[in-house]
């Protein structure tokens, strides 16, 4: 019996997923990878920690998988896009490689944003350059450390330099290629977009570029050494881990707005044409000829966790010493909060917004009364709000009908069904465990020839979704609270610089 294994690496935690040839999977293996924060907004990792640790993940699906490693007919990886993973010309890591969290270039697309040319880059490249897109990165890099741009021989995302640990070549796919330097009608590199940000001298560093499901390479001797796998076993190029989450989950295509409730807001949905705007990026698709928008915020369920391991810590330790869920214990006073009135709302900004670097989180209208409870109730309608943001705008732009969620969160039903209410339309939570690994392996099984596209999903998806429909009464109430997040947000805009002045980050 064939096997796959989908490689997905997140901002916290790197994993492998061994699937057999009717999408099962058999194994899962995880390996904590730390974030490095050597200055305030910084946010790093060291990467080759980043490859020994998903090779040892590797290894262990492999044994845990208890298949013989010549039946693993195909490797993919994910992982988180933006930032960017650095080479020399020796092919060695550059310094660290810079997560999607980072913002010390904030101010450049900040003087992006007023002299002309993120209005520019939107125009040639379907997006408005933000502060831990690669295009920004790099100009940091040119003015606060010129000698290490000028060392600077390939540029590679995460999923990337895991592919080069893998086969030793270098590369990226179709997904990856179109966050900074690719033209968005043409779907290709163009040399006058290096320009724009005053990166010419980099031509030659961009990568080569392949389909997702496009083998690479195979597996090199000491690869296979690391990770338990056969030498020569074929690996694709694997693409951005947003575009595998909404393949994994069966909510890649038009119509359907595709929403990951992570650290970070993700709503994308696919359309046959590019169409520009800055409340989207509009990236390329699985194959020339498809378009992802994506409509993407720092400020999703990360607010939630945040709000566990800052104020939940004793029930979190008591409910992991007795071997239980700390989601479940809090669930009553959660409960509890929604079948009363609140005036209380939040902010889920505590790591990023859609309205620029400087807006922070925050809760309005607490008082005395409040409970613990009532703050969550918050927290949680705040995500959906903040989601909700972005599914607007994707509205406003492709018509979407229908929702697919995924997510930590979206296993709990309380959670599943805000978001129906708060977004007004069915919500569909798929019992995919690992969403982003398998769309990863199945661009794995489409280059092996296990499947015809990366779109054959050989499972039964009707058999694993549950649709939770809006409620017409909440959904009035929900509206009603939505509309003030956003008037709140919004009289908030001239004040959030203020505050972010009182504790001022170098760069």
């Amino acid at each position: 019996m064939p096997c796959l294994i989908g490689i997905d690496n997140g901002l916290t935690v790197t994993k492998a997923v061994v699937f057999d040839e009717a999408g099962a999977p058999l194994a899962v293996a995880r390996r904590r990878v730390p974030q490095l924060m050597p200055r305030p907004r910084h946010v790093e990792r060291d990467m080759d920690q980043l490859w020994r640790a998903t090779a040892e993940a590797v290894a262990e699906a492999v044994v845990k998988a208890g298949r013989p490693a010549a039946d693993i007919v195909g490797v993919a990886a994910t992982a988180h896009g933006d930032g960017i993973y650095l080479l020399d010309a020796d092919r060695r890591p550059l310094g660290h490689g810079i997560l999607s969290l980072d913002s010390r270039a904030g101010e450049i697309a900040t003087r992006w944003a007023s002299d002309g040319t993120a209005a520019a880059a939107l125009a040639r490249t379907g997006q408005v350059p933000h502060a831990s897109a690669p295009a920004a990165l790099l100009a940091w890099f040119k003015v606060h450390e010129p000698e290490r741009f000028a060392r600077i021989a390939h540029i590679l995302a995460c999923k990337d330099w895991l592919r080069f640990c893998l086969t030793g070549t270098l590369g990226t796919d179709l997904t990856e290629a179109s966050t900074s330097f690719t033209d968005v009608e043409t779907q290709c590199y163009a040399p006058d977009i290096l320009e724009l940000y005053g990166l010419q001298s980099l031509a030659s560093a961009l990568p080569p570029v392949a389909r997702p499901d496009e083998i690479v390479g195979h597996l090199t001797a000491d690869a296979a050494s690391a990770t338990g796998l056969a030498a020569g076993t074929p690996v694709v190029a694997g693409l951005h881990d947003v575009t595998a989450s909404a393949l994994g989950i069966g909510g890649y295509g038009a119509g359907t707005v595709a929403i990951v409730a992570g650290t970070y807001s993700i709503n994308e949905t696919v359309s046959a044409a590019p169409k520009v705007d800055a409340r989207w990026f509009c990236r390329n698709g699985l194959k020339p000829g498809e378009w992802n928008n994506m409509s993407i915020s720092p400020a999703s369920a990360a607010n939630y966790d945040w709000f566990l391991d800052t104020l939940c810590g004793v029930e979190r330790d008591a409910a992991e010493a007795a071997g239980e869920s700390i989601h479940a214990r809090i669930a009553p006073e959660i409960e509890t909060a929604f079948a009363r009135p609140s005036t209380l709302l939040f902010h889920p900004y505590l790591f990023g917004s859609p309205h620029g670097p400087l807006a922070s989180g925050g809760f309005i209208g607490l008082r005395g009364w409040h409970q613990r409870g009532d703050m969550l109730r918050a927290v949680i309608e705040g995500i959906a709000f903040n989601h909700r943001v972005h599914v607007d705008a994707l509205r406003d732009g492709f018509a979407p009908s229908r929702a697919r969620l995924t997510g930590g969160i979206s296993r709990s039903p309380l959670f599943a069904q805000v978001f129906a209410d708060v977004l007004g339309m069915p919500v569909t939570v798929n019992g995919t465990e690992e969403a982003a690994a398998w769309g990863a392996a199945l661009c794995a099984g489409a280059g092996t020839g296990l499947f015809s596209s990366p779109l054959a999903d050989p499972r039964d998806l009707a058999a694993l979704d549950t649709t939770f429909q809006p409620d017409p009464a909440a959904s009035a109430e929900m509206e009603q609270r939505y509309r003030l997040h956003c008037a709140i947000a919004e009289a908030l805009a001239s004040v959030w610089p203020a505050i972010d002045a009182l504790a001022p980050a170098s760069n």
